[in-house]
């Protein structure tokens, strides 16, 4: 089954879907949670499922970073943004640089995980990417507590209908097929408009949803002392929590 088209042949609408900007307040909410821990100074961080950096660009002044993702045309969009960053293509669950980091963080793009064995494998990408007493952070879409399905938003219009890109705007819809699984679906559909022509694509998108309880237990299994931090970055209240882990081991646990 193909992925999200917004990952491939859709990737070049992401600047008008996802504006870098709109990052800045959710951004702070990152920074807090890795000083919190790590204290002052330079520190070195991994994002896992970096997407186009919009988050990312918004702590690169302050911290040392590499980025992953499993969508070149995503990464096109972060290497333009985020120039100093060093970045990979490969998939938070396997991947393996070699090398550790003082922070390991995910953003939304850990929604796309659909099952409690792919939170554990990309639980493990963390762990083998951090130094004893590292700090994960993450931040799913949707808990099971949080989720209001079905529901409908309109974004947009964003951009200019008479530039090359056009103007965009979607509909997102949220629903959950089924309430016994461990997982739901969003629906996109795209209108841009470019002058007087105006095209329309579908898009949809699978995504993992748990009980917040799931999260910490897992993490807690897989070697970190869990815990959470509020995260009112909408609304809905949707996304509600940033997930904390420290590394258990010999290192710093401030």
């Amino acid at each position: 089954m193909p992925g999200p088209r917004m990952y491939g042949d859709l990737a070049h609408l992401w600047p008008l879907v996802s504006p870098p900007e709109d990052y800045a307040g959710e951004a702070r909410h990152w920074r807090d949670a890795l000083r919190a821990h790590l204290g002052p100074g330079r520190h070195s961080i991994l994002e896992l499922g970096v997407g186009g950096g919009n988050n990312l660009s918004h702590l690169v002044a302050e911290f040392d970073a590499a980025a992953v993702d499993l969508s070149e045309g995503m990464l096109e969009h972060s290497r333009r943004l985020n120039p100093s960053v060093e970045h990979h293509v490969g998939d938070m669950r396997t991947v393996r640089l070699g090398r550790t980091f003082d922070a390991v963080i995910a953003h939304d793009a850990i929604s796309y995980l659909r099952t409690e064995d792919d939170l554990r494998a990309t639980f493990a990408t963390a762990k083998v990417h951090l130094r004893p007493g590292g700090l994960f952070v993450c931040a799913p879409d949707w808990f099971r507590e949080t989720l209001r399905a079905p529901s409908v938003d309109v974004h947009g219009p964003r951009g200019d209908p008479a530039g090359d890109a056009g103007e965009l705007t979607f509909v997102e819809f949220v629903h959950d097929p089924d309430p016994a699984d461990t997982t739901i679906e969003v629906v996109y559909v795209y209108f841009r408009r470019r002058g007087s022509r105006v095209d329309v694509e579908e898009d949809r998108h699978t995504l993992g949803l748990f009980p917040l309880a799931t999260w910490l237990a897992l993490l807690e299994e897989s070697g970190f002392r869990a815990g959470t931090r509020p995260y009112p970055v909408h609304e809905d209240g949707h996304e509600a929590w940033l997930i904390t882990g420290v590394l258990r081991g010999d290192g710093p646990t401030r």
